[in-house]
């Protein structure tokens, strides 16, 4: 019996030593002595010691060569080897103390090489960025994780490590860190009525009948309790491409769904997968690479699965508002009232920039805004709205005049180049995109009520168009230029209301709804890293 399990051990060679293995082997006892060397099993790594011709002043020289990537992590090497366990094959933490490089893409697919530290957060990556392209700051800014190769990509928390994400990635896959704008990052505690349809939290309000649709985020801040949604979702079976509709429920202890219809009950309900052992994605390309019924697919990926289709764990929903439903709660349920830190954290950021001076900006969607009228001797708010429109227009045309007396230009010249120019100059104006990429760019940086940008109109050639994200859709409205009394004017509605250019016609709409469907909020940009 002896003799058959120490050929079990030794036909193992990956199996660690016992306990004792050390003491056996590396100290000579009374059943080696004078019996020749000790036994050495072949499951253990061999060391050569150096020659006596070393001299000792060069053996610390080791620790100061470059680090070299181990190829073989599962053997020990000597503490003074230069051959080290690289971070970014997966092999354990980041090593504190140590610069890890970072590449960040823009959306141009530009990239940029950043040296941080393996404590840095998103949040601090974000403003290094912003201060190096000289943005705009505010909390909008985001570093996504894409995995191209997956069409997966999700929004980094502020808390979350940078290098410890990066290490989770397998060696030689195409993924990135993509540095853009995501308006929907904390939209959920600003909007959650939005967020969380009635019909998805209905059992949630119901256990509660005190509590108002209103006051799930509030509950959730007051006492930690997160809302329990409930709804259909499409289910991609493991290892074929069929997909079943299933009754989901998400719950604190996982998500489940339900084999029996809509039953809740315990003996009809499965077990699906554990949120805080996974990350969250976006599916970007779901019926080209996945076969999903609809464009709205997410997925579930455990920390476990570093590379390839096999583990993920693939949902689709039937709406762009279910979706959203889903990730939010995802996101409450992970990380908790971490999340609502990391929003404080960055509107007081927001509220004193350090890197600006003691004078906070105003960001340009500020819903507190009011339109006044500065005619007078001292300035007043303008309630009516049809008085809004006389007095935009009546400033637009003193505007003009000042500029005409200003620059000197003859009479006949009504209409300045650089007025019919000037837009090009501004960040919410995008040029020749067309309508397929205009809504992606919406899509990818959030789809919030106000979200917008301008593009020149493919269908006409001297017209302009507006899209505008609403309700999670986007739309468009096309702007004409349109000529009176020999001056050139931009108008949205058949010459209802017309503007001297479009920068004109965009500020007016920050502040008034006019004919939009809401007022204009964020614009898309892009920034070149």
């Amino acid at each position: 019996d002896n003799a058959m399990d120490g050929g079990a051990q030794q036909s193992s060679p990956w199996e660690p030593p016992g306990p004792g293995a050390a003491d056996q082997e590396g100290v000579p006892g009374e059943r080696d002595r004078g019996e020749g060397p000790p036994e050495v099993k072949r499951s253990q790594p061999l060391f050569i010691h150096g020659c006596s011709r070393q001299l000792p002043e060069e053996e610390p020289r080791a620790s100061s060569l470059p680090s070299i990537p181990n190829p073989f992590p599962e053997l020990c090497s000597p503490s003074n080897s230069p051959i080290l366990s690289s971070p970014a094959l997966g092999q354990g933490p980041p090593r504190e103390g140590i610069s890890h490089v970072v590449k960040v893409f823009g959306e141009d697919g530009a990239c940029r090489s950043l040296e941080v530290s393996a404590g840095t957060t998103a949040r601090q990556l974000c403003e290094m960025l912003v201060r190096r392209t000289r943005a705009l700051q505010d909390h909008s800014w985001a570093l996504v994780e894409l995995h191209q190769h997956l069409a997966l990509e999700r929004c980094l928390e502020d808390h979350e490590s940078v290098v410890e994400v990066q290490s989770s990635w397998p060696p030689g896959a195409d993924s990135r860190f993509v540095f853009r704008k995501n308006f929907a990052k904390y939209e959920l505690f600003k909007s959650n009525t939005s967020f969380f349809p009635e019909v998805m939290v209905s059992s949630c309000l119901e256990a509660n009948k005190s509590m108002a649709h209103s006051e799930l985020i509030q509950n959730f801040l007051n006492s930690g309790s997160c809302p329990e949604v409930q709804g259909f979702l499409q289910l991609r079976e493991a290892g074929r491409k069929v997909w079943k509709r299933f009754y989901f429920s998400l719950r604190r202890s996982g998500l489940y769904y339900s084999t029996k219809g809509t039953s809740k009950d315990p003996r009809h309900l499965q077990y699906f997968a554990d949120l805080t052992e996974s990350n969250i994605y976006y599916v970007t390309q779901g019926k080209k690479l996945y076969g999903t019924p609809t464009e709205f697919g997410f997925c579930i990926k455990p920390y476990k699965v570093r590379s390839g289709v096999k583990g993920l764990k693939l949902l689709c929903s039937e709406d762009e508002q279910s979706r959203s439903c889903w990730m939010a709660a995802f996101r409450l349920f992970k990380y908790g009232m971490q999340l609502y830190r990391n929003y404080q954290q960055a509107q007081a950021r927001l509220s004193q920039p350090p890197w600006i001076g003691p004078t906070p900006l105003r960001s340009v969607s500020d819903n507190a805004l009011v339109a006044m009228d500065f005619s007078g001797c001292t300035g007043r708010v303008i309630e009516n709205p049809s008085e809004v429109l006389t007095v935009a227009l009546e400033e637009a045309q003193a505007w003009r005049k000042k500029t005409t007396h200003r620059y000197s230009l003859p009479a006949t010249c009504q209409s300045s180049p650089l007025s019919a120019a000037i837009h090009r100059t501004q960040p919410w104006f995008h040029g020749r995109i067309s309508r397929e990429d205009t809504q992606q760019l919406i899509g990818r940086q959030g789809l919030v009520d106000g979200v917008f940008l301008v593009r020149e109109s493919q269908r006409n050639p001297k017209g302009f168009v507006l899209s505008l994200c609403h309700l999670q859709r986007v739309k468009h409205y096309l702007i004409l230029p349109s000529e009176e009394e020999g001056r050139l004017y931009f108008t949205m509605d058949d010459g209802q209301t017309r503007f001297a250019d479009l920068i004109q016609l965009v500020e007016f709409h920050q502040i008034n709804r006019g004919i939009l469907p809401c007022k204009l909020r964020h614009y898309c940009t892009c920034v070149a890293l």
